[in-house]
């Protein structure tokens, strides 16, 4: 809905709740013309139950007031002496209509101071739960939200099972646009892949569905800084198309709401108004290589080729992404042997290529039983494997002994999965761009050379209808020449460079997309070794200096305060 659509249907629900009240309020001793005016009527009613004013602005908080609603319910009817089971049932499976029976038939009498305790163990129980839920909800919302690292796409920086605590406050937290669903819980429902929330999600009917109506607009509360270059940022895919996350083609992911759109996080290496390339898998900000912080690790993958165990030297150096494969050496008078000819033609599981030959052996690569090896005296030749390691790491790695040859990765293979996925593009994963990064209020010269650039951000993002026509551009139906930006967008990147699917498959993130900045690993489990990594608990995501964990110091000032909080309580008896 609009904005307009929403202040209508916020009037509506006035209107329901003073005539559901009305008589209540009198009752009460106070007038009926209060249950009536928006927003005073909250307060007015919070007087009434005795419970504070500023239980109000919980009731307008997204996912918070879907449960604060039933309790508001519940304690009206109790607060005129409907305290039962029955009456707590009833007020909730009705959605609040079970105030209209008391305010209009039954004759309930206002039950002035009453005991703010419930009147039965399971209540007691009930209410505890439901506040604490609405208390981790506005956290969770509004200012620190817990994140695990899912992949290896910041590797070496952010490991894999790394437990964060996510900022919502440092770039603004983000009003909720998904309003009925279930609080602290994604896009599905844990161990399950039913969604957590109401909406519709055919594409035909994503724009026309009453459900997805109840969509809020986009809203964010003022934070105190914005998104800097290099910082760790964790944000909803744009191209979330969750059926099949390899898909990226731009017209897939629309009926996933903006919100419940998959969580990632990455660096931002582009910000707003930044021209990026990337050559041979370096970043180049507006013609200058981007510097990093020691903090940061970047990984390539680099061509290994031995003459030992590649598996021992990839251990030595704990190496864990790898793949790769052997060649082998064939004495040339088994090929010259007829019968042992047509023994490897007649070997269907066999099927070898030629890399090398001189006049005494040949050099094969391919998949070799153990029959076929020993039959032909086979031998090894090399290994020829692909490792990802830092440049420091690879520095060790190729002065070892066993090393033959070691060359770092430079893909001048195009992708088609690559942004902006069209073909004039011939873009590689470590060879991608130049390309501008859009900046609020700023104007792009549009031309039908840049259009698949920005295509999707102007249309899907902006909320346009554009296309393309013969050499013009259209938006809204009108012939563009140039396009005023607004919103910020950025360039997520993995450190994992050449293994993270990050904004060379999908393109720009736009701020709406930005859920906030992860600031510290309170936790951190080695998810092989199935330990936990105890000297990264309690550690810093930013920062320049080496990586130090402050588990000691907060032990100490949670002994602390358990101590302190004991005498305390001894000098008051």
């Amino acid at each position: 809905m609009n904005g307009t659509q929403w202040i209508i249907f916020f009037f509506i629900i006035q209107v329901i709740h003073g005539l559901a009240t009305w008589k209540l309020h009198i009752k009460a001793g106070r007038k009926a013309w209060e249950a009536f005016i928006p927003v005073y009527n909250s307060v007015i009613l919070m007087k009434i139950i005795n419970r504070p004013w500023w239980w109000t602005i919980l009731l307008f908080l997204p996912i918070a007031n879907l449960i604060m609603f039933p309790v508001v319910w519940v304690e009206t009817a109790r607060s005129f002496g409907k305290k039962s089971t029955l009456d707590t049932f009833l007020a909730i499976i009705t959605l609040g209509f079970y105030n209209f029976y008391l305010n209009y038939v039954e004759d309930v009498k206002y039950v002035e101071n009453r005991g703010l305790i419930a009147g039965s163990i399971a209540g007691d129980w009930i209410s505890s739960i439901l506040f604490a839920i609405v208390a981790a909800t506005i956290v969770h919302t509004y200012v620190m939200q817990p994140f695990v690292i899912p992949s290896s796409s910041l590797e070496k920086t952010l490991l894999v099972g790394d437990f964060l605590f996510v900022s919502k406050f440092h770039y603004g937290a983000r009003v909720p646009m998904t309003t009925v669903g279930l609080p602290m819980v994604h896009d599905s429902i844990p161990k399950t892949k039913t969604k957590s929330y109401l909406f519709n999600d055919k594409y035909e009917e994503r724009n026309t569905s009453w459900i997805n109506k109840l969509q809020l607009p986009y809203m964010r509360l003022p934070g105190f800084e914005n998104i800097e270059r290099n910082e760790i940022v964790v944000f909803n895919q744009p191209a979330d198309t969750l059926l099949n996350m390899n898909d990226f083609t731009p017209d897939r992911n629309y009926y996933k709401p903006i919100d419940k759109k998959t969580n990632l996080v990455k660096r931002c290496v582009g910000i707003p108004g930044d021209n990026l390339e990337i050559k041979a898998g370096d970043v180049y900000i507006n013609g200058e290589k981007n510097v990093l912080s020691k903090r940061a690790h970047l990984q390539f993958f680099y061509n290994v080729k031995t003459k030992g165990d590649i598996r021992q030297l990839f251990n030595k150096y704990e190496i864990t992404e790898s793949s790769g494969y052997v060649t082998y050496y064939i004495e040339n008078k088994y090929l010259e042997d007829p019968k042992l000819r047509d023994f490897i033609n007649s070997s269907a599981d066999i099927e070898l290529k030629v890399i090398g030959k001189d006049s005494i052996k040949t050099e094969v690569s391919g998949n070799v039983t153990q029959r076929f090896f020993n039959r032909l005296n086979m031998s090894v030749a090399n290994t020829n494997y692909i490792g990802n390691m830092t440049e420091e790491l690879a520095a060790k790695v190729a002065k070892d002994p066993s090393v033959i040859s070691l060359e770092k990765v430079n893909s001048e293979t195009t992708d088609s999965r690559l942004f902006p996925q069209d073909s004039e593009y011939a873009f590689t994963a470590d060879n991608f761009g130049p390309i501008y990064i859009p900046k609020k209020g700023e104007s792009l010269e549009l031309t039908i050379e840049n259009y698949p650039l920005y295509k999707r951000v102007i249309g899907e993002y902006e909320r346009n209808i554009i296309i393309s026509r013969g050499n013009q551009i259209l938006i809204n139906g009108e012939v563009a020449t140039s396009y005023t930006f607004k919103q910020d967008y950025y360039w997520m990147m993995g450190d994992n460079r050449q293994n993270s699917i990050d904004s060379r498959y999908w393109g720009f993130v736009p701020f709406d997309h930005v859920v906030g900045k992860p600031v510290l690993v309170w936790m951190s489990f080695d998810t092989v070794k199935k330990k936990i990594r105890w000297d990264r608990l309690f550690t810093t995501v930013h920062g320049t200096g080496k990586t130090t964990s402050y588990l000691i110091p907060v032990i100490l000032l949670i002994g602390g305060l358990i101590a302190f909080n004991r005498f305390r309580k001894r000098k008051k008896k």
